[in-house]
């Protein structure tokens, strides 16, 4: 397993598309804060620039090229081979994956104080009391810690996508409905009215975690359940689209 990790961390690191994509999420969140100049800049500062949806964009791209280039290349074999089981396989893509997350999502926070403290020198209080009654410092932390296990749900969606579809293209796109209209689609199906209580456990709900933590009084409107109940959601379907994908790779043939 440590081997197979080491591997995958290997490749990332020299993949062109991983630092590159660091780059670009600096000059998208400066965009944003121009864009949003008038927004309130202590949610800004908890948003980190709206890194999120940005993070959430690369995840998908390199997580979907990451996986799926490797059978359409058939370089997945020769992985295969090396490892003593499939599952080391594929749970050493998932934790680098989880690995550049956590990185991109301490990048942002660099980003946001560098950000804060020259080109945008928002008259902020850090330690001011904010979202639930919270300082600015902390909202922004537990808003990163929060969008970890929201992206690792699109990672894991990304990941069982791959599996089904050799085409990274068509999973991309396929990734990227799911992560920028999951709302729309949870709108829609709890449309049923006496099945709200069942439907807003789907999937889809589950996305806006991250956008609800910024704007709860919206954003429950929405998704009918509270941060606590998309938290454990979120997590419960971690693990149900984890297993289902590495049940599908397993099954693959190559």
């Amino acid at each position: 397993m440590i081997y197979s990790i080491k591997q995958e961390l290997y490749k990332l690191v020299h993949r062109k598309i991983t630092w590159i994509a660091a780059i670009i999420l600096f000059f998208l969140m400066l965009i944003t804060g121009f864009a949003l100049a008038d927004e309130s800049k202590k949610l800004i500062l908890t948003l980190t620039f709206d890194s999120s949806d940005f993070i959430m964009f690369i995840l998908v791209i390199v997580g979907a090229t990451y996986f799926s280039m490797e059978f359409q290349n058939n370089t997945i074999l020769t992985l295969l081979y090396k490892s003593a089981n499939k599952i080391y396989v594929y749970l050493s893509k998932y934790i680098v994956l989880f690995l550049y997350n956590v990185f991109l999502h301490l990048l942002a926070l660099f980003y946001t104080i560098c950000l804060q403290y020259t080109i945008f020198n928002y008259q902020v209080n850090w330690s001011a009391s904010y979202l639930y009654h919270q300082p600015v410092w902390l909202n922004m932390v537990t808003a990163s810690l929060i969008d970890l296990v929201t992206t690792m749900l699109i990672i894991a969606i990304v990941f069982l996508l791959s599996c089904l579809i050799n085409s990274s293209a068509i999973v991309i796109t396929a990734s990227l409905l799911i992560t920028f209209m999951g709302q729309s689609i949870s709108s829609e199906l709890m449309n049923g009215g006496k099945l709200v209580n069942i439907m807003k456990w789907n999937p889809f709900n589950m996305v806006d975690l991250t956008r609800q933590f910024g704007n709860y009084g919206m954003y429950v409107l929405t998704t009918h359940l509270n941060n606590q109940e998309l938290l454990t959601g979120s997590l419960i379907y971690i693990l149900i689209f984890v297993i289902a994908g590495y049940l599908i790779f397993r099954r693959k043939r190559f």
